[in-house]
């Protein structure tokens, strides 16, 4: 009877490494692949990038994008850039700059067509024209097609948000050319002309809500106006920009978390400058620290809820608009506070020339190690 016997071999190291280079995908800075969405949260979203590790896009890179992070779910296969292919921790770096600007151009094309504007910013002038900023692209308008309101001083709209019309997209050499004639002189010129010379700063108006962006929302308002062809008076329609920081009393990230196109709302005329208009909807509500001395008083206790934490404390809403600030002298070491969380608190004092309010933290169990 003969007994068979089995050898095991040794695995040399780069043997391992061999039988790995299939299974383990390795990245490179500025490299581009298709990941899915695993979560997202308030400040985080995380991929499968089919490497040995996930991919996340946090912080800045979280910030800037968060309206494209907006309409994406957990499942969808998004175009991401390897920004550092492998922290310390394992973790790969990604940025979402490069799809948001697909989905632009994508956007711009569909504008050309529909004859849509679209909000711009204004960058800077030269001889040939006006260097614009459309959804993330650098645009221009030639000065052929800027309107007559604007032409003898187009500086008037560096450091602004106004509305152009697309006329030709090339992603290919990268060229976006746009008329803001179009937009401007577009429809009865003298009637607009009329409307604008009788909007007056400090006047409140109805209007519907025609374009939402990251800065802000345009909002057309119809301004009634006796002609010289007619006695009766006509309706001229107008837009102009409510800029993010006058949508609300409250604190707000993205204008679409808290306004919709078609919505109807009351605005507030900030500035009529060069056939421009500036407004507010929040200055035309009531403002909230008004009926503060009555609602709020020294030693009152309140809940809140957390909307914003910093190296200095947490920002607690106790109502829209009105915010108070638990300093960090009043948090324990070990007490971890996260914002959306709701808190009771004691208001310690109440300084209505800033608009601050102080608070403490009313704390319903003594915290491990806090004396």
């Amino acid at each position: 009877m003969t007994t068979k016997t089995t050898s095991t071999k040794a695995v040399t190291m780069a043997e391992l490494l061999a039988r790995a280079k299939n299974k383990v995908q390795t990245f490179t800075k500025g490299q581009r692949v298709v990941a899915k969405v695993l979560s997202k949260t308030d400040s985080v979203i995380l991929f499968d990038i089919g490497g040995k590790s996930e991919g996340i896009v946090k912080e800045k890179g979280y910030t800037d994008a968060k309206e494209f992070i907006e309409g994406i779910k957990v499942g969808d296969d998004v175009m991401v850039t390897i920004l550092v292919p492998e922290t310390r921790e394992g973790t790969t770096i990604l940025g979402l700059k490069d799809a948001m600007k697909d989905i632009s151009w994508e956007k711009l094309e569909a504008c050309k067509k529909s004859g849509e504007a679209v909000p711009v910013f204004g960058k800077g002038v030269s001889t040939p024209g006006f260097v614009v900023d459309v959804m993330g692209i650098e645009g221009f308008i030639p000065t052929s097609q800027l309107g007559k309101e604007i032409t003898g001083n187009p500086q008037n709209l560096v450091g602004k948000y106004f509305k152009a019309r697309v006329m030709e997209v090339d992603k290919m050499n990268k060229k976006v050319v746009l008329s803001e004639k179009e937009v401007s002189e577009a429809g009865n010129i003298a009637l607009v002309k009329e409307a604008l010379k009788k909007i007056k700063e400090g006047e409140v108006y109805e209007g519907v809500v025609t374009t939402v962006a990251p800065f802000g929302a345009f909002v057309k308002i119809e301004v009634p106006v006796a002609t010289a062809k007619s006695a009766k008076k006509q309706k001229a329609e107008v837009e102009g920009l409510v800029h993010v920081s006058e949508l609300s009393f409250s604190r707000v990230n993205l204008p679409s978390d808290v306004i919709h196109e078609g919505d109807q709302v009351q605005v507030k005329v900030l500035a009529a400058h060069e056939g421009k208009l500036a407004f507010s909807i929040k200055q035309a509500k009531k403002d909230p620290w008004e009926e503060v001395p009555k609602k709020y008083k020294s030693e009152d206790k309140v809940t809140g809820k957390i909307v914003r934490i910093s190296d200095f404390g947490a920002f607690v809403e106790l109502e829209p608009g009105v915010e108070g600030l638990i300093h960090i002298t009043q948090i324990p070491p070990a007490y971890k506070l996260s914002v959306g969380a709701e808190v009771k608190c004691t208001i310690e004092e109440v300084n209505l020339k800033d608009k601050r309010i102080a608070l403490g933290l009313v704390l319903t169990s003594v915290p491990v190690g806090y004396k």
